[in-house]
């Protein structure tokens, strides 16, 4: 079967290919009511699909927004994915993803192929010391929003981040005010600037306090199975630990899970606290008091400043947004 023109509609609606255009394109014309609802009518008995790629050449816009996502079985950036469709959607934007799975090479890959879409804009939630994506994307003037996790870089771009240190303090704070004074730490890996922004604010918290034990920490990477393996590893040193903060919301999780499966009860023998605020967080038992980043809010954001930054010209600006804690049933 042929592809569908706007010349075969327009026949069949007995308009000008314009009209056609114009009205499928939700742009102001003086038609009737009925004349707008009979071409979009036959368009959608047509299956009309329109041809972005001929759009964006006489329009210089596709519509379309990349998305750069390091993992999508980790349910914080599955969340914040969600709220920058939703908000996408909103303005009239679709959405190409991709995922990294912190494979930078890869990422490299996927900016080239957004690149050749000739998307109008992309918001990356990977980064760390080996990314490219910040001289990628400026190389080729395409406008881009970093979220969550900071990109190292000397150029300057446009990002909407929760205050890490604010977090981990909170936390820390938080549970020394519990008692607890042998606090161990589950970092996420090193390349990731996220990571070691959350754990340079543990230290110098836990040293304010006059609790930080260099052999209470251990880095894994921000994963179900990290969390796993390192509080094996911890628990393996025989060290006093009476609450361990995890970095991430999905780290606890595989945490919780070693503990509970070695005889260790949550939270008489150890409080866990999580990082992220993660919807699955009030959903296990027990539920997981953790520090919760505004994920939903973070990705509407960063869809809203790119979008400004595509159709209103703004200039690169970097957000901030408050933690908070959230108790439930993990520290005692």
């Amino acid at each position: 079967m042929s592809k569908v023109r706007l010349a075969d509609i327009a026949k069949m609606a007995n308009v000008s290919k314009t009209t056609v255009s114009m009205v499928l394109n939700d742009k102001n014309i003086n038609v009737s009511e009925e004349t707008r609802k009979n071409i979009k009518r036959i368009a959608e008995e047509l299956n009309y699909i329109p041809d972005t790629v001929a759009r964006s050449l006489s329009t210089k816009k596709t519509n379309i927004l990349g998305i750069i996502n390091p993992d999508i079985e980790n349910p914080f950036f599955s969340e914040m994915v969600k709220a920058i469709e939703k908000k996408a959607e909103y303005y009239k934007y679709s959405i190409i993803l991709c995922n990294s799975y912190n494979d930078y090479k890869k990422e490299e890959k996927y900016l080239k192929l957004l690149i050749s879409k000739r998307v109008d804009g992309v918001i990356v939630l990977s980064g760390g010391k080996g990314s490219t994506a910040i001289d990628t994307l400026k190389k080729n003037k395409i406008p881009f929003v970093v979220v969550d996790r900071y990109i190292e870089s000397e150029e300057s771009y446009s990002g909407v981040f929760c205050d890490n240190d604010k977090g981990i303090d909170i936390g820390v704070r938080y549970l020394f005010d519990k008692g607890k004074r042998n606090i161990a730490f589950i970092r996420g890996e090193e390349e990731l600037t996220a990571a070691n922004l959350r754990y340079n604010a543990f230290e110098k918290t836990a040293k304010d306090l006059g609790i930080f034990n260099k052999n209470l920490v251990e880095e894994e990477s921000f994963t179900i199975e990290g969390g796993k393996n390192s509080t094996q590893k911890l628990m393996e040193k025989k060290e006093k630990v009476d609450a361990i903060f995890y970095s991430s919301d999905v780290m606890a999780l595989g945490g919780m899970k070693y503990l509970i499966r070695n005889g260790y009860k949550v939270p008489e023998d150890i409080s866990v606290l999580g990082y992220d605020n993660i919807n699955i967080a009030s959903l296990i038992e027990p539920e997981l008091t953790t520090i919760a980043q505004p994920i939903y809010e973070m990705g509407k954001k960063a869809c809203e400043l790119l979008i400004e930054m595509i159709d209103e010209q703004k200039e690169e600006k970097i957000i901030y947004l408050d933690p908070k804690l959230v108790e439930r049933s993990t520290v005692l």
